[in-house]
């Protein structure tokens, strides 16, 4: 299976992508997750990307698709992925589908209203970045992690005006990718959060049995 999953920040691609891993296991490909373990490295390629990332300007194209050739390259012939953060631009899109066939696209739903009251009062833990939330994953102390005593804080685009921000431009960049994937006829398997506290299972289930019908889980 050679997925995509998209989904408007705050939406939980990370924690449904980690979940169809387990029961999968199909490698995930986060483009964020290897930016930051890049940076840290000690390589010209990591070197190349911390350049990008400290002027605070996306990083070109070109980069990123050396990046994920090289990790495409590394996953075992026969083993399916699910690629999260990429594509972002139609461009990106163009150029993935000369790298390798895709097979299904994942979308999450998730209204604006549950993701804004997600982000904004989501708190995260400075030394060991453990997530809580105010509302429904509280921490024993009140600013302090459970995990490593460190202390609690909010992302400066965790604000409610930013996070507007932020699906806006999400919804005007994914809406023509939505659009080519459907041109291409890639099958969709829709995944729709209704409540706040929806818990991941239910919307991991609706994924999984979509997988399931077209025989790719």
């Amino acid at each position: 299976m050679k997925a995509i999953i998209f989904g408007a920040p705050g939406a939980g691609k990370g924690t449904y992508a980690s979940r169809l891993q387990a029961k999968l296991g199909v490698d995930v490909i986060a483009m964020g997750d290897i930016f930051r373990e890049l940076i840290k490295e000690d390589s010209e390629l990591g070197r190349k990307v911390k350049g990008y990332v400290e002027k605070g300007v996306l990083v070109p194209d070109d980069v990123v698709v050396e990046v994920l050739k090289q990790h495409l390259s590394k996953i075992s012939k026969g083993k399916g992925f699910i690629l999260d953060g990429y594509p972002r631009t139609l461009d990106q899109a163009k150029t993935l589908d000369a790298i390798t066939k895709i097979d299904v696209i994942l979308l999450l739903n998730v209204p604006d209203w549950i993701i804004i009251e997600r982000l904004s009062t989501r708190r995260i833990c400075r030394n060991c970045g453990t997530v809580y939330n105010t509302r429904f994953l509280k921490p024993k102390v009140e600013g302090v992690c459970d995990k490593c005593g460190g202390p609690l804080y909010q992302r400066s685009d965790d604000t409610i005006e930013v996070i507007k921000k932020r699906l806006s431009v999400y919804q005007e960049q994914t809406k023509p990718l939505l659009e080519f994937y459907k041109k291409k006829q890639i099958p969709f398997i829709v995944s729709n959060a209704t409540a706040l506290e929806t818990p991941p299972e239910p919307m991991v289930e609706q994924l999984l049995a979509g997988l399931k019908q077209l025989k790719l889980a």
